[in-house]
């Protein structure tokens, strides 16, 4: 078995407070095996509950490993949880901003360094009345072509079922069980040499994300809705606030 990677005093921080609240749940791990013991990874995960990076960095530490989320800002500023963050190597996306690019550098720089990085493609909790996912926004397909690295999609179910963020209802008992179930990572080796246009980036994002909905979709034996999730439209060529636009796209 691989040495754990270290992390140091904030992702001890986070361990002492994550794990307690994981317990409120049994876990059920899917594939954890094709999690890379060593090296750097992005891991493309959906997003049900405001428990999910909770059970989330649970999952990937007991899998050895220290997960660097990108989460929104706004994140950063909760007491205590912020810090935490901010102190495991999170990396805070200024979502709608032309600062989402800056954070598209600071994943590009911890997986350079050899680090795995867990982003949710949808930015917030999904609104489906079903769990199913939301529009995504393409920062993943840009860091994921930017980056030769493992892109291994990764499902989880359960957490709305303890805490649902948008009806308000914490229900831990009795106890559900949470499943994360792993895929195998995603070849966009036919992508990597085209030139990164907003149609390529959507093209990939929805990509990742039917891998994601497929896992999804096992877990909880049943099909997902026939109309794909909605997507944003690509930014138009020379319009002035191409931009904006853009960065809106990438925002995580």
């Amino acid at each position: 078995m691989a040495d754990r990677e270290k992390g140091g005093f904030w992702v001890a921080a986070a361990a002492v407070l994550f794990y307690p609240l994981t317990w409120m749940g049994r876990s059920d791990y899917r594939g954890a095996e094709r999690i890379p013991a060593t090296g750097p990874a992005l891991l493309v995960m959906n997003h049900v509950s405001h428990l999910d990076p909770a059970v989330d960095a649970v999952f990937v530490h007991r899998n050895r490993r220290v997960p660097r989320f990108m989460a929104k800002e706004s994140l950063t500023k909760i007491p205590v949880f912020g810090k935490i963050l901010l102190g495991s190597g999170g990396i805070p996306v200024s979502r709608g901003t032309s600062e989402a690019g800056d954070s598209l550098k600071a994943a590009h720089d911890t997986l350079s360094d050899g680090k795995i990085v867990l982003i949710y493609p949808e930015g917030t909790i999904t609104k489906d009345p079903d769990g199913w996912l939301k529009r995504s926004y393409t920062g993943v397909a840009r860091l994921a072509l930017q980056n030769d690295v493992p892109v291994i999609p990764v499902a989880r179910w359960g957490t709305q079922k303890i805490w649902n963020g948008y009806t308000k209802k914490f229900r831990p008992f009795p106890r559900k069980t949470v499943v994360h179930s792993v895929g195998e990572p995603v070849d966009l080796s036919a992508y990597r040499a085209k030139e990164p246009t907003s149609a390529v980036l959507r093209e990939v994002t929805d990509l990742l994300m039917a891998e994601v909905l497929a896992l999804l979709a096992e877990v909880r034996g049943e099909q997902p809705p026939s109309k794909p999730p909605a997507t944003a439209p690509p930014a138009e060529p020379g319009d002035q606030d191409e931009k904006a636009e853009q960065a809106k796209e990438d925002g995580a």
